[in-house]
């Protein structure tokens, strides 16, 4: 029998987060590579992803690699999906994280920003799993950890994110049916619903920064999350800790839906 901490290490493991060059993406590289795993850091903007990929690898010793990917578009995600097998050896975890929000009323949104949403939200949630799916099939094993938030189970206030709340919703009941459609397969499926969390770009930006203050008012713990507090999550459900759990969402926002 495995000791917790040999179930929980994912030496030896190899993985690729989309959107990894900033933000959460990019913690979340860095907790696998620091729990052991070689990692591809995905991102439409080769240039980001080429630097965080540096940096992670210098603090980690791990193999990290950069894919320019454009996670909307089946062909490039293929394409991805190979270059992170044949780079990296293998693929055990895929966490699929990248994603937008829109904070525009529902009355005054476009169709083409409402489209714009859904594709990177959703579509490609849809696009990465079932190519990443697939190989981990035909291996017979492999995690994938989609990203979802606590906005798939609230409406969140004041902002208006219509777009946002449905796509995010959406992933956790796509993950959800993945999960029962390859549970005998080996590939287990989950969610992981983080709450408000202080990235530098919620920190910098204009429109958001004036309601950190409401949304630490209404907030049980009265403070945003931090990235690195998703780290473990992360790490426990691409390990074989987690081998039990596949269809879950687990929601991380300090208490914040539970008044």
């Amino acid at each position: 029998m495995s000791t917790i901490l040999e179930r929980m290490s994912l030496k030896g493991k190899k993985a690729y987060v989309t959107g990894g060059a900033q933000g959460l993406g990019k913690a979340m590289a860095l907790g696998l590579a620091e729990a052991g795993a070689d990692v591809a850091i995905v991102d439409i903007n080769g240039d980001k992803a080429a630097e965080a990929a540096q940096e992670i690898a210098a603090a980690t010793g791990q193999k990290t690699i950069s894919v320019k990917t454009d996670v909307t578009n089946q062909d490039e995600v293929e394409a991805m999906v190979k270059t992170v097998v044949k780079e990296l050896g293998g693929l055990d975890a895929a966490f699929n994280n990248a994603g937008m929000c829109l904070n525009v009323p529902a009355a005054e949104m476009t169709y083409d920003q409402w489209l714009k949403v859904v594709n990177l939200n959703l579509n490609s949630v849809f696009l990465c799993s079932t190519a990443a799916g697939r190989y981990m099939i035909e291996q017979g094993k492999g995690s994938i950890i989609n990203t979802a938030s606590m906005s798939a189970h609230i409406v969140n206030r004041p902002q208006p994110q219509c777009s946002y709340n449905a796509t995010k919703a959406g992933v956790i009941q796509l993950s959800k049916s993945l999960a029962i459609e390859w549970a005998k397969k080996g590939v287990r499926v989950n969610t992981m619903s983080p709450g408000y969390m202080g990235t530098d770009l919620t920190l910098s930006s204009p429109d958001l920064k004036p309601l950190i203050k409401t949304w630490n008012d209404w907030a049980p713990l009265g403070r945003l999350g931090k990235p690195e507090e998703l780290q473990g999550m992360a790490v426990y459900l691409a390990s074989d800790a987690s081998s039990f759990s596949t269809g879950d969402d687990y929601l991380i926002d300090g208490a914040f839906t539970a008044w």
